[in-house]
């Protein structure tokens, strides 16, 4: 059997994974970083610490579930959120370094790409959209600690990417975690705000605050929080939360497709794993293409997958 080991270590959740490159089959662990109930986020301090827990686990559950690692060629690994100069995040270092480790003890190559490149990667893999990787689309990275979209154009074995969209305060996930915590539920709270916006049968008019292709989301916590002083019901202010995030996507799509042309656009992060969001995004873009739930959040599918390509070539 050959794998290509894959490794990512981000800011809520440690994984790992292996990519067979005679098969094309996927093989993936991960576990959530502990978040203490009512609070928003993680610090970076605990996310080493539990990260350095975890990732032996985590391991070991994927060798438990291949049966045999031993035929691992080479190492992937996340080493920064994203591909800009000056891109960091203490949590990487965990996956870093135990990637090196293993590559020098078991004298494998070791290929590093950015945390963002895994999403778009384990995106293109689970809507079996991978011929895009020779070719110029949008991506959309949404997620607790990223609202953006980038112009990318894929070299066969990697992307470059060019930020042409972004969020100019909030991001996305924090706009969804934010009000799930205010409305008493867990963290991170997409799944769960979910839930409960699908008990709520009213429709939900408002409308994303745009500058050009960017948008604002820091009044969407505000007026959920005004709701919620003012008695609306809790699965209103969840539809009301979940639908002003997915028009801002919406606002920022319009806005790209009309500038850089009708390009096939891929959504990926954790925000974009809503069944409301992906329903209505689906309708309005005939060329949109969504990652799969479990390709959807942290995962470190798409760093298996750029390292075995990387290795090809």
């Amino acid at each position: 059997m050959s794998w290509i080991l894959g490794i990512d270590t981000s800011n809520y959740t440690t994984s790992a994974a292996i990519y067979n490159t005679e098969t094309g089959e996927v093989l993936q662990s991960k576990m959530l970083l502990p978040v203490k109930s009512g609070e928003k986020g993680v610090r970076q301090s605990d996310a080493v610490f539990h990260h350095t827990a975890q990732l032996p686990m985590v391991i070991a559950d994927l060798k438990k579930k291949s049966g045999d690692l031993s035929g691992i060629e080479a190492i992937g690994v996340s080493t920064r959120p994203r591909s800009v100069e000056n891109s960091y995040m203490p949590c990487f270092t965990v996956g870093t370094s135990t990637a090196k480790i293993l590559s020098d003890i078991m004298c494998l190559p070791l290929w590093e790409f950015s945390h963002q490149e895994g999403h778009i990667a384990a995106a293109l893999y689970s809507s079996d959209m991978t011929s895009l990787m020779n070719e110029e689309f949008i991506a959309f990275h949404v997620s607790g600690g990223t609202t953006e979209a980038l112009l990318v154009k894929g070299n066969g074995y990697g992307f470059d990417t060019q930020m042409i969209a972004s969020s100019l305060d909030l991001k996305a996930g924090q706009a969804i975690d934010r009000t799930a915590v205010m409305l008493g539920l867990p963290f991170p709270g997409g799944r769960y705000l979910e839930e409960l916006a699908l008990e709520c049968d009213e429709i939900i008019q408002c409308k994303p605050t745009m500058r050009g292709c960017d948008c604002s989301l820091s009044g969407i916590e505000n007026k959920c929080r005004k709701l919620l002083s003012d008695g609306a019901a809790k699965p209103y202010i969840a539809k009301f939360c979940i639908t002003a995030v997915m028009n801002s996507i919406i606002g920022m799509t319009d806005a790209i497709l009309k500038e850089y042309g009708n390009l096939p656009v891929i959504y990926a992060g954790g925000v974009m794993s809503d069944i409301i969001i992906q329903k209505e995004l689906s309708a309005r873009y005939s060329g949109a293409h969504f990652a799969a739930p479990e390709y959807s959040c942290d995962n470190a599918a798409g760093i298996a997958l750029l390292a075995s390509m990387r290795q090809k070539q």
